[in-house]
């Protein structure tokens, strides 16, 4: 059976399922159908998403398995998070060089730095 097509091959926007046929007596239903929110996901991913879901969500032991490093399995994490359009807080580095930022620009002191950057730590 091939892949759900989520994307017209013309125009690029999403398509909508209209007709279900029961693969036993052949029976159709047609109306507006939702397609499942992963439908939209590449083999890739879903393999990495199901390794993920396996792996108790242990990001190390998901670059294992796929023999990744774990700088890459974060990113394509991010990047199927990003895919399915969930909302995502900023990586702990990504907060750590802004409070260093501020640090060089004299609008924190070093010692309130470090406590916040320990706190993001635990």
């Amino acid at each position: 059976m091939k892949k759900l097509i989520t994307k017209c091959p013309v125009c690029g926007r999403e398509m909508r399922v209209t007709t279900l046929v029961c693969k036993n007596c052949g029976s159709e239903l047609r109306g507006n159908f939702e397609l499942c929110e992963f439908c939209s996901l590449d083999h890739e991913e879903l393999v990495f998403l199901r390794i993920f879901l396996k792996s108790r969500g242990n990001i190390s032991e998901v670059a294992k398995k796929l023999g990744i490093s774990h700088p890459t399995a974060r990113v394509r994490l991010r990047d199927i998070l990003d895919k399915l359009g969930y909302e995502l807080e900023p990586e702990p580095e990504e907060n750590i060089n802004e409070i260093l930022t501020k640090v060089e620009k004299g609008e924190m002191k070093a010692d309130e730095a470090a406590e916040l950057i320990k706190k993001m730590r635990r």
